[in-house]
């Protein structure tokens, strides 16, 4: 490190497991502790979901029905915009490289914008999925407003994980402002 003049560095789920965010895959993980049976869901999307637990992330999925999605993500996406969360010390390490003006750019398979919390600058970090930060419209493409969704989504989506006591006992469609369609999640 004390030799490179520019470094790169690309990051995964495993420097935010230490944030207390469980990967998807791992035990314990949300693909592991999938409970289709909780969710909003045809008994085929159900048994979709029990076959192959990304089924619950699938665009084939969302397209038709979007409460599996955001019933899962629901505690993730609110608690990560509320800073349930912190960054870890390699996301640290990675801000330390930008302060030296080393860091030519972070790659980033995570969707939790924990990078974006230790003041990198948007332009070295490059969300290769997506990120928790924004929220659009699958099917327009609109870009809305995050405070305007967050509020959505306690509104309007269960708590499957009996978290909230202030959730709705059932879920409503959020419907995007532009097209009037129910495809307003998080931009991953």
């Amino acid at each position: 490190v004390a030799a490179a003049s520019r470094i790169a560095v690309l990051v995964g789920a495993g420097i935010s497991v230490g944030a207390g965010i469980p990967d998807f895959r791992s035990p314990g993980g949300m693909y592991d502790t999938l409970q289709p049976d909780l969710l909003t869901a045809t008994e085929a999307e159900r048994d979709a979901m029990r076959a192959e637990p990304t089924a619950v992330v699938d665009w084939g999925l969302f397209r038709h029905n979007q409460f599996p999605y955001l019933e899962v993500r629901r505690p993730f996406i609110l608690g990560i915009n509320e800073g349930r969360w912190k960054p870890t010390l390699s996301h640290y390490f990675i801000k330390e490289l930008e302060n030296r003006g080393k860091l030519a750019r972070l790659y980033t398979q995570n969707i939790d914008g924990l990078d974006y919390n230790v003041g990198l600058g948007a332009g070295r970090v490059v969300a290769c999925h997506g990120s928790l930060g924004k929220a659009s419209c699958e099917f327009c493409s609109t870009e809305v407003d995050m405070a305007w969704f967050l509020q959505q989504l306690r509104d309007n989506i269960k708590d499957i994980y009996k978290i909230d006591s202030s959730a709705p006992a059932s879920s409503a469609n959020i419907l995007c402002p532009s097209c009037s369609r129910p495809g307003v999640k998080p931009s991953t």
